[in-house]
Formats: C-alpha cells, structure tokens, sequence
C-alpha cells in the first residue's frame, strides 16, 4: 500500500514515517509540506492513502482533499489535524474524507486504519 503524507511540521511527518515504517504492507511514497507540492506529487506518484492535514502553507488541506477525490481512482484519505472542530468535520467528509482524526488524542488511529485496509485489501490500482 502506497501512503502520502502532507503536514507542514516536519515532527509530524517524520513521526507518522517511523510508525507507518514498522508496517512492511506499507511504503511511503513521498511527503509535502504544503499545498503546491502536495498536489502535484499525488497526482504523480498516485497514492493508496494519502494522510492530510488542513492548515498548511499556500493554502489548505480541504482545498488538496477536493482536487485528489476527483482523481480516478481517488485515494483514501485521512485527515489527521489539530482543528478537531465539528465544521471541519464536517466539511472535510462532506469533501470526500475517508477518515478524521484529531493529532493529541487520536494520532494512533491512523495505524489502525491502515492494517485493517491492508488485512481488507481495500486498496486501489492506478490506471496509467
């Protein structure tokens, strides 16, 4: 399974690799520290999952959620963010999330996601 991983800390990001690492199904494909290079990495390397955050530089993480679900296939995506409020919530899976966590309480869930998806085999195939 093919994780991207996009959040303007850079702790964030190296702690998700060290966690999703442990994980042999999973292979981390790239990251991004903002918008710009979010999208266009996704859209290059087609992600299974790609692990979002909203706030970041040159723009926002729902604005990358709508642009990369109009891909086909989309990836699934998870929303990992320190903004747990309820209109985020609901505006990132009116969007197309897949799943929403909060980064202090819920930051494990994204492992747990990930092995139930690799036990599932909910993955997809990108078509070239």
């Amino acid at each position: 399974m093919k994780v991207f991983i996009v959040d303007d800390s850079k702790l964030v990001r190296e702690r998700l690799i060290t966690m999703l690492s442990e994980l042999v199904e999973i292979e981390i494909v790239g990251q991004a520290q903002d918008v710009l290079e979010a999208e266009k990495s996704i859209q290059e390397l087609c992600p299974n999952v790609v692990v979002l955050d909203i706030r970041l530089p040159k723009g926002n993480g729902i604005g990358v959620l709508k642009n990369i679900k109009k891909y086909k296939p989309a990836p699934i995506v998870i929303m990992l963010t320190n903004y747990p409020y309820p209109q985020y919530r609901k505006k990132c899976l009116t969007a197309g999330a897949d799943f929403f966590f909060e980064k202090s309480t819920e930051f494990e869930k994204v492992t747990e996601v990930l092995k139930q998806m690799i036990q599932d085999s909910n993955i997809h195939k990108c078509v070239s």
